[in-house]
């Protein structure tokens, strides 16, 4: 692959942006006006009027985020639908947090109870029975994370009663072994309620109640009620008790899916690619994640520190794998212990785990859940770039706000606090540019609307400009979407931005029929509308850049190839290019780099793979380079030190999910492990910094911190 691509032409339709946005959250996050349609993916009924971008409330101006620097404490939070969400959709992400000396709260909304019916392939069918059916994937839970702490998976927990607001009690377990510990909390809401109520229903209905099931062996002497309000109140509750620094959640905005005879439905929810209980779950937890904020922000006059990570969940199904067979042999392992078998000595009369889910029965499963892990929000943070002065500058989402660290002193390799730019309910997806004028300019996903009941949803990307280099911010800018309908807005993708020498910025985002769509400011600052770009069926997490003439490429990953789209000239109109051709893709974003004779140069794993290959004027395999997830990559000078000599930087996960950095792609280059064994949260940012020692990479850690490694090249690649 090259730079020489031809071009096929773009389409462009009409101007398609969401309406004035009059349900902006105001300030910070304090009150989420306006409400969601529905919990699954039923079209919405309402349109979107043409109209300019809407101006957001929330100011650009830097605040004082937090009171505490330095803190170093640290806690995982997760909120799942069902008993075993988290070791199908959230490993290996949770267990590498989870060894790493993180203490993890796991909540489970739902008993998990179905039909009741724990069978294990092969033997009777035994009578229903969902209090057992529950309690016994509750034991098949201890058993898993006693696996992950690395302790014998029957260690004795210690069960007690959480009591929560609005009067209702919970079954918690906790285990503690040297210095990892766990709890596991069971809402335990039954997924059939009386009148075969459902959870979509809790969220969408106004007027829901659902009972809990009390499974065999709890300690609970009663079931509670649960309204909507309720469950919103309990989430952001248990976020307030327990102070999370990083949160996983399911996803809240599932992809659109054709179910036919090549994508039979399966246990989808109908037209979108997850579970029915999957996405009311998620549009609970953000909503409480916005209650809390709120609430704790007027406390304490600042946003609680944490970051969060939505995980898809059937979506799995559906794109290729990604997981190597090392770091699938992990979280197999845990599956395992989960599923249990009934012949186990597990001590719980009720049952050992969730049969139908043991031995090898994950891994032969037609559906491959267990075989990926995917973000919904792939894009990498926080965002680095440098300031006038030769600072490391770095742009996140902490407490659902946008905010800023910047190096105490250029090359000092430590952050000062971060500032507040507010901006928020926004999604874990930031992309930050600097204009050629050195203007900052950022874009991210908020979350326009978000409560539920029957009322609107709208999601939309907003973006947050620099006066002058360095300066302040002005105001948020609300650029909607290219989708007309809420419903089909919900789906945009992530934001990725590239900015040009002639003073334009383009921004890019996936559709949500899959494709590409994008929105250009021109040098004056007034942003055009949206337009398609055509394409289809590519997965989120775009890669965009100026290649060696200064034109703008665009590359995502797609279920057959690697899907592009460029400018035939500088200053031209972009669009989508001829199929390349190259091997398709493992569903992570993709690694690019410009080489010194001009070719652009793709990285990235194929399906399953455990090391990358490099495509440029030739391909190769990176043999050393053994990891999962997105790799990150830059052209930088020699280690020898020639200035006139480029190689290939390379930055990801290794197997452990730690960071390593490679120098050259040669079979003699080693991968060099980042100091203090880095477990970052999601993927981390790599960035030329040639003032100071020529690179460095920005990631984010489970407390909630960045940090910055500048990796010291020991040996030419």
């Amino acid at each position: 692959m090259n730079s020489r691509w031809t071009s096929r032409g773009a389409r462009t339709t009409r101007r398609q942006t969401l309406a004035a946005l009059a349900v902006l959250t105001a300030g910070g996050a304090a009150g989420i006006a306006g409400v969601t349609a529905i919990a699954g993916c039923g079209a919405g009924h309402s349109r979107g009027a043409e109209a300019g971008p809407a101006r957001a409330s929330a100011p650009g101006a830097a605040e004082p985020f937090t009171s505490t620097v330095g803190d170093k404490r640290a806690l995982l939070l997760q909120i799942m639908a069902h008993p075993d969400d988290d070791l199908y959709f959230m490993n290996p992400d949770a267990e590498h947090v989870l060894r790493s000396g993180v203490p993890v709260v796991s909540v489970y909304v739902t008993a998990g109870e179905a039909l009741g019916i724990n069978h294990q392939a092969g033997t009777p069918v035994p009578r229903a029975d969902k209090a057992a059916y529950s309690a016994s994937r509750h034991q098949g839970l201890r058993q898993a994370y006693a696996r992950m702490m690395g302790l014998n998976q029957f260690a004795p927990w210690q069960r007690s009663v959480l009591r929560l607001p609005g009067g209702i009690t919970a079954e918690t377990n906790t285990l503690v072994g040297g210095a990892r510990s766990a709890r596991l909390i069971f809402l335990n809401i039954a997924m059939l309620s009386d009148g075969g109520v459902r959870i979509p229903a809790l969220w969408s209905t106004p007027g829901t109640v659902m009972r809990t099931l009390l499974a065999a062996g709890s300690p609970l002497a009663h079931p509670s009620s649960y309204g909507h309000q309720t469950l919103v109140d309990v989430l952001a509750g248990i976020m307030e008790r327990y102070r999370p620094t990083l949160i996983h959640t399911l996803d809240p905005d599932p992809d659109f899916q054709v179910h036919d005879v090549l994508h039979p439905k399966d246990n989808d929810q109908p037209g979108c690619s997850d579970h029915r209980d999957h996405t009311p779950v998620a549009l609970f937890t953000w909503k409480a994640i916005a209650r809390w904020v709120a609430a704790s922000t007027r406390r304490d006059k600042h946003a609680p520190r944490f970051t969060t990570t939505a995980f898809r969940g059937y979506y799995n199904q559906r794109w290729p794998h990604n997981l190597p067979p090392a770091v699938l042999a992990q979280k197999a392992r845990a599956i395992r212990s989960y599923g249990g078998a009934p012949d186990w000595d597990c001590g719980n009369a009720a049952g050992c785990g969730d049969y139908s889910q043991g031995g090898v029965r994950p891994l032969r499963n037609r559906k491959g859940w267990i075989r990926s892990t995917h973000y919904r929000y792939p894009s990498p943070l926080p965002a680095p770039t440098t300031d006038t002065q030769g600072r490391l500058v770095a742009y996140g989402v902490l407490g659902t706000q946008a905010v800023r660290w910047r190096e105490t002193e250029p090359g000092s390799g430590r952050f000062g606090a971060p500032r507040g730019l507010g901006g928020g309910p926004l999604a874990p997806a930031l992309a930050a540019v600097r204009d050629s004028a050195g203007r900052q300019v950022l874009f991210a996903l908020r979350f326009a609307a978000l409560a539920g009941q029957g009322a609107g949803d709208l999601r939309e990307i907003v973006a947050l400009e620099q006066r002058r280099p360095d300066g302040p911010f002005r105001a948020w800018t609300g650029l909607g979407t290219p989708e007309s309908d809420p419903e089909q807005g919900r789906r945009v993708g992530c934001p990725a931005a590239v900015a040009t020498p002639d003073g334009r910025v383009h921004l890019f985002v996936r559709t949500a029929d899959k494709g590409l769509a994008t929105r250009v400011r021109d040098a004056n600052g007034h942003w055009g509308p949206w337009q398609r770009l055509g394409g289809a069926e590519i997965q989120d997490g775009l890669t965009a850049l100026l290649d060696a003439e200064g034109q703008v490429r665009v590359l995502a990953p797609g279920r057959d190839t690697v899907h592009h789209w460029a400018q035939e000239w500088a200053g031209g109109p972009v669009s989508l290019r001829p199929p390349s051709g190259l091997p398709r893709p493992g569903g992570d974003p993709l690694g690019a780099a410009v080489a010194p004779d001009g070719t652009l140069t793709l990285i990235y794993r194929t399906p399953t793979a455990t090391v990358p290959a490099v495509h440029g004027e030739t391909s190769l395999t990176v043999p050393h380079f053994e990891g999962y997830g997105a790799i990150a990559a830059h052209t930088v000078a020699e280690p020898s030190g020639h200035r006139e000599a480029k190689t290939l930087l390379l930055a990801g996960r290794d197997l452990g999910g730690e960071i390593q950095v490679q120098y050259g792609t040669g079979p003699e280059a080693k991968p060099l492990r980042s100091p203090g064994r880095l477990t970052p949260v999601g993927a981390p940012a790599l960035l030329t910094d040639d003032a100071h020692q020529g690179v460095c990479v920005v990631g984010l850690s489970p407390d909630a911190t960045p940090w910055i490694w500048r990796p010291h090249p020991t040996s030419r690649a």
